[in-house]
């Protein structure tokens, strides 16, 4: 039980974390801020070519036309980069898309740059300072404008590109099933765009969760256990509930980083000072959420296409000779595709170059007493159904090159988790899906650390290690030591 002063300070660091969140500069936001940064320095960059150009055109020499000099020059537009930042984190364009139209975001981009531009051109009026072109100042500032609204414009149209084919939604349920819930539930199932994926509504009392609806798939108690296993990112309140179940269950979310959000008119007091963000038309107030370093993760992305599609080119002479060695050797198809779940849950197919032969999945039954690992895997040092062939690509880990097609895809990543099958995740206890929080990868901690390790455990102790200690050097690490993995032919 949490006493009264818990429940007391829990309100608190509540209020704190809602209304500080606003003013707090995340890794992501220095990331977007970065580029807003670079994207007013290209802008200044235009505006002088411009500039330069029509002097060139009228006077007939390229002439400097910045009066204070290069560095007094540099200066300003330091100022003014500073001054977008400012207001464009102020005015909440460093947080998630999904909190705010892309009309709103354009508005307020347009209003961030306006506001920062003045602030500019008064700074240069009470310094005195003297530039012979104020176009080159107008410009910048016009520039800048273009260029962040278009660039917010695209990503934007790549999010809901990607949220349409259901990649990097968020999960939600709902607590309550009224009139409030069901609209709620329409409104973002008829926005697929938005990026939510309903998974149920939570009964608030044992009337609700004992009412028959097959959408109501649990109660109030058990609700963070349903988020867990349904990899749920985020809690919606749609009725109100008692204030201490409402903070209890806060508290526990943010241990397995699952967002709250609550309708505000249904919580009057919770969360003073609160900003008040959109999902879709709905005002809510998030009372937890959860930091996602989307500009790590946009760099991890980075490397991933960057690295494969490097790969799948200089290696194409190698899958030519790999995929007739595969045909000559026994029949079949030259490549092997299986479903296998990926991040929260997500099933993709996953490919590889055949190394076993043809009915090794109806095989599989007949060897289940022969398997040398415990828990939910299945392996075998000698497993007859694996080719002549396939027992060299294994060996070194060629039969997996395939999959750096996934990798372009979106469904797999270059360091990651090994991606399970159904049947496996079937058998996972509630900690296990932890290591589903993050993409597959095509390697992975446990592959250099314990890959012959027949310990369940083991296996995944590593996983879950690595996605709670992710960092990007933390991938270079495991993608160095892959090299002397596969070198040493440690696969079976």
């Amino acid at each position: 039980m949490i006493s009264g002063e818990g429940r007391a300070g829990s309100l608190q660091r509540a209020k704190g974390h809602a209304s500080n969140e606003n003013w707090k500069l995340s890794i992501t936001g220095m990331a977007w801020a970065a580029l807003d940064v670079l994207t007013a320095v290209f802008a200044a960059y235009l505006a002088l070519r411009y500039r330069t150009v029509m002097v060139r055109d009228h006077a007939g020499s390229l002439t400097v036309i910045v009066a204070g000099g290069v560095r007094m020059f540099a200066l300003s537009m330091g100022w003014f980069a500073v001054c977008l930042v400012f207001f464009s984190h102020s005015y909440g364009l460093y947080g998630s898309i999904e909190g705010r139209s892309g009309l709103h975001e354009q508005r307020m981009t347009l209003q961030a740059t306006a506001v920062a531009g003045l602030l500019l051109c008064g700074t240069l009026f009470l310094t005195r300072a003297q530039m012979e072109s104020r176009m080159v100042v107008l410009l910048t500032i016009i520039f800048t404008m273009i260029i962040l609204c278009v660039r917010r414009a695209i990503w934007r149209s790549m999010v809901y590109a990607r949220y349409r084919e259901g990649i990097d939604t968020r999960n939600i349920l709902i607590v309550g099933s009224g009139s409030v819930a069901r609209a709620l539930r329409n409104h973002l199932e008829s926005r697929r765009h938005l990026g939510f994926r309903f998974r149920g509504f939570i009964g608030l009392n044992e009337q609700e969760s004992n009412s028959g609806d097959p959408d109501v798939i649990g109660d109030l108690p058990n609700c963070l256990s349903l988020a867990r296993g349904l990899f749920v990112d985020e809690i919606f309140f749609s009725v109100p509930a008692e204030r201490a179940q409402v903070i209890r269950l806060v508290e526990e979310a943010r241990t397995f980083k699952i967002d709250v959000r609550v309708i505000p008119d249904l919580y009057d007091g919770l969360a003073w000072n609160a900003p008040v963000e959109y999902v879709g038309q709905f005002p809510t107030i998030p009372l937890h959420r959860g930091e996602f370093p989307i500009g790590s993760f946009m760099l991890k992305r980075m490397l991933d296409l960057a690295i494969s599609l490097v790969g799948l080119v200089f290696l194409a002479p190698l899958f030519l000779i790999l995929a007739a060695v595969v045909a000559l050797d026994s029949k079949g198809p030259i490549f092997y595709s299986a479903k296998r779940i990926g991040r929260k849950g997500r099933s993709f197919n996953c490919f590889k170059f055949r190394t076993m032969v043809q009915n090794a999945d109806a095989l599989k039954a007949q060897l289940a007493g022969q398997n040398e690992r415990d828990g939910v895997l299945f392996k075998m040092s000698n497993d007859p159904r694996v080719t002549r062939v396939g027992r060299f690509l294994r060996k070194y880990s060629l039969d997996e090159l395939p999959q750096l097609w996934n990798i372009v895809r979106g469904d797999m990543s270059l360091v990651g988790p090994r991606p399970p099958m159904a049947a496996e995740v079937e058998q996972y206890a509630l900690d296990h899906l932890r290591r589903l929080d993050v993409l597959p990868g095509l390697t992975g901690l446990w592959q250099v650390e314990a890959r012959q390790d027949p310990s369940f455990d083991s296996y995944i102790s590593l996983d879950t290690a690595y996605v709670e200690n992710w960092s990007l050097w933390l991938d270079l690490k495991i993608l160095l030591r892959t090299v002397s993995v596969v070198f040493g032919g440690t696969g079976t």
